[in-house]
């Protein structure tokens, strides 16, 4: 199977991804597309979301030659896989919350789901939580301003105390809490500064891993040696920069107007 491996997200949120494939598969040769021009997902209407996804996957797909396509955004997964897998002819490796090995983890029973508005609603996620954490105590917790915190903490900002307190702050009114989903690829990127708000000690738990062993499977003999390589919607200075530091250079544009994709209604 020839071709890069590549990831999609909305913005950034998606190089948590690329840093478990590239520990699985350090040779791999990666590409990444966002669609940061319509940043944020979690905000748009559902049917105008998978047009959207699908859009942009099947061209940056197409430009990119790639071998497999990993969604790594819970927004796009939860909502757009079997619209992907239909209009696409390699693998789609999708991102899900992390539900299961965090019910399994959990000492007290007691876990919660740290996510966007869209995720945290979404019927995918309620059928995620009966299937594996049905003997669990789960709070759902949307918390929307982290992706924000999140890109600008990649820029090189610093990130707002006072937001990262306030959206972090009824996890903490559970007293038998330990475990934490991370339910948001943008999420992990701020992991040691949640870990650094909590007043206790908790597991914080992403689908990294499991992601990046799904694409193991699948790739077995993965592109290596070629140039890493990335695309945006809305290439600018700041992305360009995360980009580069993180090997994938600057990115080209995915021109929207001249594949036809939808813009925000």
């Amino acid at each position: 199977m020839a071709g890069p491996i590549l990831i999609f997200d909305s913005g950034v949120g998606g190089l948590s991804v690329a840093a478990a494939i590239r520990e699985r598969l350090p040779a791999a040769t990666l590409a990444y597309v966002c669609d940061n021009a319509m940043l944020p997902y979690g905000t748009k209407p559902d049917a105008w979301l998978v047009e959207r996804i699908t859009a942009v996957c099947r061209e940056a797909v197409r430009v990119s030659g790639a071998a497999v396509l990993v969604v790594a955004c819970n927004t796009a997964s939860t909502l757009a896989l079997e619209a992907l897998r239909a209009a696409l002819d390699i693998p789609v490796v999708g991102t899900v919350p992390a539900i299961k090995p965090a019910a399994a983890l959990s000492r007290t029973g007691t876990i919660a789901l740290l996510a966007t508005s869209a995720t945290v609603n979404r019927a995918y996620t309620r059928q995620l939580i009966e299937e594996f954490a049905g003997h669990c105590r789960v709070l759902r917790l949307a918390a929307d301003p982290l992706v924000a915190e999140a890109e600008r903490h990649l820029a090189g900002e610093p990130a707002d105390e006072a937001t990262l307190v306030a959206s972090l702050a009824p996890l903490w009114r559970e007293s038998a809490l330990d475990t934490v989903v991370l339910g948001c690829t943008h999420f992990p990127l701020l992991r040691a500064r949640f870990a650094a708000c909590a007043p206790r000690v908790v597991a914080w738990v992403d689908s990294g891993d499991a992601i990046a062993r799904r694409v193991a499977a699948i790739v077995a003999t993965p592109l290596a040696g070629q140039t890493n390589r990335a695309w945006a919607t809305a290439p600018g200075r700041a992305l360009a920069a995360i980009l580069a530091e993180r090997g994938f250079g600057s990115p080209q544009v995915l021109d929207p107007g001249a594949v036809r994709v939808p813009v925000a209604r």
